[in-house]
């Protein structure tokens, strides 16, 4: 496969380093360069920063640090630029820009994709009975709603490229469409090349993520461990067919392998057979991976269908508040003075919210960290000398939170033996961000592309009706080893891992190294198994997915993340330690297969 288009992926989130630019410039003979920033509570962040400021709203650091310190480079080397920078403000992020491409003198068009923001519509979702996708509760209050945003696909950002845009900002999109939207553009692509579609796809989901897909979080992380500051961002070859190459950046540290690669693949998604996008439903469940030289791995196998008739729509909506902090205790019995610790807490703060006539709380989380609280089948080790207390609590009152964080001092003389921790103040309480998913049809949703002296209206393709339920499931591989001999071996000996959240659901992405355990895997690793695994945090059920393509399985966690991100008070509200915990599980393998 000949190398005709270049894309770069220099951010998977709001923060990521301001290394990752001036890296993949270096040399890498680049087509396009695109950003992700937005996750759900990036939204809500930006709502309130709006708020208060109305020239504020996005990624400001997107303007200051990426764009102010490389766009002269950017403009030499012809690269163009797709990001989500623009949050919930994109036109005050692209006169930012704008500005600083007059201030250097240099000729370039940027162009933003409007039509996300749907907050002005809120009174209206509450006044028709939406109901959260999910969950089925009711529409929050409008007084509480902090941001309303449909995920917009792609075929506008290629749009605006069309039209001769070098850098397009957009608020809420899909991660995955600034890289589709590159291929749209480069090799128009149509609304019904579905299988191309999803390939686009699933290339822009390999590097949405930055470094992920390069060793970042990655099972065998001391492949990578040496000189990790210098790890490279990765960089995707898409061929017109959609097949791609994946890579990374020249001179720089890290791995691109099958293993990084299938990890990355698996992250963050449900059923593999209907990732769900504005502008394809894609079925990953036969992409096949192929490491075919050093860092450098060919993907090809993804299929598509045809596009939803409606966009996904998440509002973010204040949910009372939540407060919490952390200390260590040292020496004999260190769990149970922290835990008594602790409790004693919550019972000092509940004795004084009665005096104040103030209700109980709405939750409360005790975690000791380092006495195996995050697994269920460990037990605890009475003989640790040293363990981590966190502590947290949820409530519609401010002040019953905040009273948690002054008697955690108050009674801190009080305490058993062996308080310590390195702190720099009291922490304050903060605001618990909930999320509201639901559909709208596209029809209502109203696009346009502005390129600051003209505005547009773009026509979203109607897709065509497609029953989901028609697509073919892929059959359990077959295992039969009556007459075999059995050994006990970690999960981690046999497999990759890798999980994360979507809301209050997690999902495990289990690879086989090796194709021959795949189906002892698929046998021994089932649905049951990762339930009495997560039993401690589990109150949904749990749904297996095959991807016999990569033989991976993907396992999706139902309600299992305490309501997820700023809404959870728990340690690891994103599940990303999940898949380690897995990987500790016992799988009885044959022993024929462990030459």
């Amino acid at each position: 496969m000949s190398k005709k288009l270049r894309i770069g992926g220099a951010s998977g989130f709001w923060g990521d380093s301001v290394v990752a630019t001036p890296q993949l410039l270096n040399g890498n003979n680049l087509d396009f360069i695109v950003y992700d920033y937005l996750a759900e509570i990036t939204m809500s962040i930006m709502a309130r920063a709006r708020a208060k400021d109305p020239s504020k709203g996005y990624a400001i650091d997107f303007v200051s640090s990426v764009m102010k310190l490389n766009l002269r480079q950017i403009a030499d080397q012809k690269v163009k630029i797709l990001s989500n920078a623009g949050g919930v403000n994109p036109q005050a992020c692209a006169e930012a820009i704008r500005a600083l491409i007059k201030e250097l003198n240099l000729d370039l068009k940027v162009a933003v994709v409007l039509g996300d923001d749907l907050l002005e519509d809120k009174d209206k979702f509450l006044d028709s009975g939406v109901q959260e996708m999910y969950s089925d509760e009711k529409f929050p209050e409008v007084d509480k709603v902090a941001s309303i945003n449909a995920y917009l696909g792609a075929f506008p950002i290629a749009q605006a490229l069309n039209d001769g845009a070098d850098i397009v900002i957009t608020g809420r999109s899909v991660d995955s469409a600034v890289t589709l939207a590159a291929c749209i553009h480069t090799y128009g692509w149509k609304e019904e090349d579905y299988d191309k579609l999803a390939s686009g796809s699933l290339a822009g989901h390999i590097i949405e993520c930055g470094t992920q897909s390069t060793g970042g979080n990655f099972t065998d992380w001391e492949l990578v461990s040496k000189d990790l500051h210098m790890i490279g961002y990765p960089i995707v070859d898409v061929s017109e067919n959609g097949e791609f190459i994946c890579t990374k950046s020249n001179n720089t540290s890290g791995l691109v392998s099958f293993g990084t690669v299938a990890e990355q693949m698996l992250y963050e998604i449900g059923d593999p057979q209907a990732y769900i996008l504005p502008d394809v439903v894609c079925d990953f469940s036969n992409v096949v991976i192929s490491e075919i030289e050093k860092d450098t791995v060919k993907v090809s196998g993804a299929k598509g269908y045809p596009a939803p008739q409606q966009y996904k729509v998440c509002a973010t909506y204040a949910d009372g508040f939540r407060a919490g902090h952390v200390c260590s205790f040292v020496g004999i019995d260190a769990a149970k003075k922290a835990r008594t610790y602790g409790e004693a807490i919550f019972e000092r703060a509940k004795m004084i919210m009665r005096m104040m006539n103030i209700p109980d709380f709405d939750e409360t989380s005790i975690e000791i960290i380092g006495d195996n609280s995050q697994y269920s089948n460990k037990g605890q080790n009475e003989d640790n000398r040293e363990v981590v207390l966190k502590f947290a609590a949820k409530h519609q009152d401010i002040r019953a939170v905040g009273l948690v964080l002054k008697e955690s001092v108050g009674l801190g003389l009080a305490t058993p033996p062996g308080l310590s921790g390195f702190v720099g103040g009291r922490p304050k309480p903060s605001p618990i961000i909930r999320l509201f998913s639901f559909m709208v049809n596209k029809e209502d949703v109203k696009v346009s592309i502005d390129f600051g002296d003209s505005n547009k209206e773009f026509e979203v393709h109607q897709s065509k009706e497609f029953n989901m339920s028609e697509i073919e499931k892929p059959k359990h591989p077959t295992f039969d080893a009556k007459d075999e001999k059995f050994i006990d071996v970690p999960l981690i000996e046999i497999a990759y891992g890798r999980s994360g959240d979507k809301g209050n659901k997690a999902n495990i992405g289990i690879i086989s190294r090796d194709p021959k355990f795949y189906p002892a895997i698929c046998n021994y690793l089932t649905e049951d198994v990762v339930m009495k695994c997560f039993k401690n945090f589990l109150e949904g059920s749990v749904e297996k997915y095959l991807l016999p393509g990569s033989n991976s399985i993907n396992f999706m966690l139902n309600d299992v993340l305490g309501g997820g991100g700023p809404a959870s008070l728990r340690n690891d509200p994103q599940g990303k330690a999940y898949a380690q915990i897995l990987l500790d599980q016992m799988i009885p393998i044959p022993a024929n297969l462990l030459d």
